[in-house]
């Protein structure tokens, strides 16, 4: 996910992507551990995606106070 199309959502759209990425993640975590998991690769994409998203919510928060 890039950086510009995380930038343009709203809170509540940041909120809902967290999510949905999180659990992304619990169910990769799953499958590498049962040996199912075929791009260990999507692993690190997803928590760089869920560091970049929490990056952003921070600086929203940052600008709101401002």
């Amino acid at each position: 996910m890039k950086m510009e199309a995380i930038r343009e959502m709203t809170p509540d759209e940041l909120g809902n992507e967290l999510t949905k990425q999180k659990n992304e993640l619990f169910n990769l975590r799953f499958q590498h551990i049962t040996g199912q998991l075929e791009n260990p690769m999507k692993l690190r994409e997803v928590k760089k995606d869920i560091a970049r998203i929490k990056t952003v919510i921070r600086e929203k928060e940052l600008e709101a106070r401002a």
